[in-house]
């Protein structure tokens, strides 16, 4: 067997491997045939990658109804991983309580996906309100459609802008989606000036978002915090004191992190 189908071979054992893990993800538990129905491989082949995961402390067996979980040792991953940005997840926590304590609504920290041009949500606070915005830690959203897309791009330098956009899929997702890439890039020039990004149904249908960057050091923005609305709970004339919160959530983070601007 030359080196060439070896890789092959390798590759896709890895891409089978990664598509149980998501399978299982979405669906929490599941059995053999219907992931091996998602990974796009035989039962046999499933069951063996599954009784490795099994060996290697990620997935687990229900005894009852045979079927498979993931167990907290790829959460425990996922959460040191995240280490590097511990100091921006502790002082983002005060200001995000701050938020909600002040709207009641959901608050969102979000970080750039630098290979896919998404926002991942990385810490929330949930609204106090039965009907509101329910957001998933771990989900990633196309940065186009969401305000903390545009803050996490907003203040960047136009050469990193260009090229970051450049890249990006412009797909609809809701009625007011941004689809162009000329409109969009206009749209972050009034971000940076108002000092705050804003979307209006253009992620989800009856659902409005404000958000501001989180700067390091540096004056990089490396996180960008959101509130979420309900449209109908949103009250225009308290939109100025939402302002006021933000930014003030953002200059308390950012110094926090020594960000002198």
């Amino acid at each position: 067997m030359s080196d060439l189908q070896v890789k092959t071979e390798n590759v896709a054992a890895v891409l089978k491997v990664f598509a149980v893990m998501e399978a299982l993800v979405e669906d929490r538990r599941a059995s053999l045939a219907d992931l091996a129905q998602k990974a796009m491989t035989s039962k046999t082949t499933a069951h063996r990658l599954l009784q490795t995961m099994v060996e290697l402390g990620y997935v687990e067996q229900d005894p009852e109804t045979e079927k498979y979980g993931l167990t907290l040792k790829l959460f425990s991953l996922g959460a040191r991983s995240l280490n590097e940005h511990a100091d921006m997840l502790k002082v983002a926590d005060t200001a995000m309580g701050r938020l909600s304590r002040a709207t009641g609504e959901a608050v969102n920290l979000g970080i750039l996906d630098d290979r896919d041009q998404r926002v991942v949500y990385i810490h929330k606070y949930d609204s106090v309100f039965n009907l509101s915005m329910k957001s998933t830690l771990g989900l990633r959203n196309p940065l186009h459609s969401t305000s903390l897309g545009k803050a996490l791009l907003a203040w960047r330098n136009d050469e990193e802008i260009s090229d970051r956009l450049a890249k990006m899929e412009f797909t609809p997702l809701a009625p007011n989606t941004i689809t162009e890439r000329g409109r969009f890039a206009e749209e972050l020039k009034k971000t940076r000036e108002r000092g705050f990004a804003e979307e209006i149904e253009e992620s989800e249908a009856g659902v409005r978002c404000m958000a501001v960057p989180i700067f390091n050091h540096l004056g990089k923005p490396i996180a960008a915090m959101s509130i979420s609305f309900p449209l109908f709970r949103f009250q225009e004339d308290r939109k100025p004191e939402y302002i006021a919160l933000l930014k003030d959530a953002s200059s308390e983070a950012s110094r926090s992190l020594g960000f002198e601007g």
